[in-house]
């Protein structure tokens, strides 16, 4: 099993999320959250003072996947967060040893299907 954590444009949050319920993934945690990379923000100019933003809105998509789904759920979401520029955002992949479906103690991947 693997972790995705993807870090991505709010704007393409809908697209992502059509497009793994489409792939039959359709588990998934979001949170909104700031940050930056090469991307460096930008300044904007509010009652007269110049104000810089470092820290930019994305969401972080997260998907615990078999090892099977893993490159259909990368591949969705390379396909619906890509515009080719700066700040379109990373991929994350971890390992998990084991997951654990609370209500009915089933272990592995049994417990993400």
């Amino acid at each position: 099993m693997k972790k995705v954590e993807a870090i991505v444009k709010p704007s393409k949050l809908k697209a992502i999320q059509k497009g793994l319920i489409d792939a039959n993934i359709p588990c998934m945690t979001v949170v909104p959250v700031r940050g930056a990379g090469l991307q460096q923000g930008y300044s904007e100019i509010y009652r007269g003072t110049e104000k810089s933003l470092i820290l930019l809105p994305k969401v972080m998509i997260i998907c615990v996947v078999s090892d099977e789904n893993l490159e259909k759920c990368i591949d969705v979401i390379l396909d619906n967060a890509s515009e080719g520029n700066t700040g379109d955002g990373k991929i994350f992949i971890y390992d998990v040893q084991d997951a654990i479906r609370i209500r009915t103690r089933t272990r592995g991947v049994e417990a993400i299907k």
